[in-house]
């Protein structure tokens, strides 16, 4: 594994107790603390990854250690990388530098409801690094599609490392195409993504998943898998990158204005009025002059006057789904009450200088680490909002640490699945 992903920012997942160890490895690539769980480790290219069966299941689980070190820690810009701020800004403003332009196939699926969901498919442009069929299903950030630099930047990298890309447009977030019924997507709706995975394991029999989320993306990613233990077949692994883990925690925070949190609220309101208002016609009924009935008691001058995400979320996106409260659509949307449920390998990346994610939530990630052997919370210091720039001094690379991150960890967990024991009996020393 190359050093970008050697850098987990000194997190270390110990196997057997599923705690998170954030102490730096001792300069013979090991923490102390796992000297001892390393006997039997099967190794795969700069990682370490030991298995064993537990509660009598017979397909072991990987357990994998980034092992840390000075040169592969993630190392912002010199002059502005620092700044949580900036990276956020540069994310939000331009995406990526350079970013390629992948090209790919659009895909139309008919949902239940009358919606159309789309999402654009990229062939690998090489051989994955074990020769199999792989394919990334990949879920954007609020309002986002595939269309972005982030997502077009992140498709490129993995197509060229022999993934095949799957990548969800946010029903109604594309600006070129109509919502087929008045509904659109919503925090923690999976209902498109469960069609997406749906056609790829359908028209791809051999292939397996590797699924990924940023931010809003993250949460659906997560939900979706803790949803139903079904979702999970033929998932490999799941990563999810700086998302909030609970909309009713993240409720207060997002009036508060330490690290202008109270202002990104007042911008991505503005993102989503813009989005809503783009698609009035069928959302409130003023093409046919009948307003839906879900959306009877939306009061369109309130969303115009709407300032805050909570506010446009109360008079509108709720309503798509029926809830009764905000309350109740934050608590049952939120991937917090599903995440426990997530058996594969999960890797779950924060920063700490995040300004949208208040650090209090980073204790639901944090927790669930310390209880479930299968995740991985890596806590960077610096990287901002789906930032993680990397460079010398002033400019940035058009590749991030956090798409070499991303695609490193699926390359060890494929080499672990192609080359893992197969246990007996069920029991630790058959599959040490």
């Amino acid at each position: 594994m190359g050093a970008s992903a050697r850098a987990m920012l000194e997190v270390i997942a110990l196997p057997l107790q599923g705690v998170v160890c954030r102490k730096r490895m001792s300069h013979e690539g090991r923490c102390p603390k796992t000297e001892k769980k390393m006997k039997g480790v099967a190794a795969a290219p700069e990682v370490k990854a030991a298995s064993c069966c537990t509660n009598g299941n017979k397909t072991p689980s990987p357990r994998i250690f980034f092992l840390s070190n000075h040169s592969g820690r993630y190392i912002p810009p010199l002059l502005w990388g620092k700044c949580g701020h900036l990276q956020t800004a540069l994310y939000g403003k331009m995406g990526r530098v350079s970013s390629p332009h992948p090209i790919g196939l659009r895909k139309f699926l008919a949902m239940h409801d009358g919606a159309t969901a789309t999402f654009d498919l990229f062939e690998p442009l090489a051989d994955q690094c074990t020769g199999d069929d792989v394919t990334m299903v990949i879920c954007p950030g609020i309002g986002n599609h595939s269309e972005k630099h982030y997502i077009r930047t992140f498709v490129d990298y993995a197509q060229k490392q022999g993934y095949r890309c799957a990548v969800l447009n946010h029903l109604g977030a594309l600006p070129n195409i109509e919502l087929t019924s008045p509904r659109m997507f919503t925090y923690g709706c999976t209902w498109e993504f469960a069609a997406m995975v749906g056609y790829i394991k359908k028209t791809f029999a051999q292939t397996q998943l590797i699924v990924v989320g940023f931010s809003l993306g993250g949460n659906i990613v997560c939900k979706f898998l803790g949803e139903n233990h079904t979702n999970q077949e033929r998932v490999l692994c799941c990563v999810s990158v700086c998302q909030g883990y609970s909309a009713l925690r993240a409720q207060e925070t997002f009036l508060q204005w330490d690290q202008c949190r109270r202002f990104y609220n007042f911008l991505m309101a503005d993102n989503m009025k813009r989005i809503i208002l783009s698609h009035r016609g069928m959302l409130f009924g003023e093409s046919s002059n009948k307003r839906p009935r879900m959306m009877e008691d939306a009061d369109l001058s309130r969303l115009f006057t709407a300032t805050s995400l909570m506010q446009i979320d109360d008079n509108i996106m709720r309503k798509f789904h029926g809830y009764d409260s905000l309350k109740e659509y934050y608590e049952k949307d939120s991937c917090v009450h599903y995440i426990h449920n997530v058996n594969v390998p999960l890797l779950l990346v924060n920063t700490s200088d995040d300004p949208l994610v208040h650090p209090s939530l980073l204790t639901i990630p944090r927790t669930l680490a310390e209880k479930k052997e299968n995740v991985i919370f890596a806590l960077t210091l610096h990287g901002g909002h789906l930032g993680f720039f990397e460079g010398a001094v002033l400019f940035p690379q058009p590749l991030t640490w956090m798409d070499k991150v991303i695609v490193e960890y699926a390359n060890t967990i494929c080499q672990w699945e192609k080359h893992k024991p197969q246990c007996g009996s069920g029991s630790e020393q058959d599959c040490s």
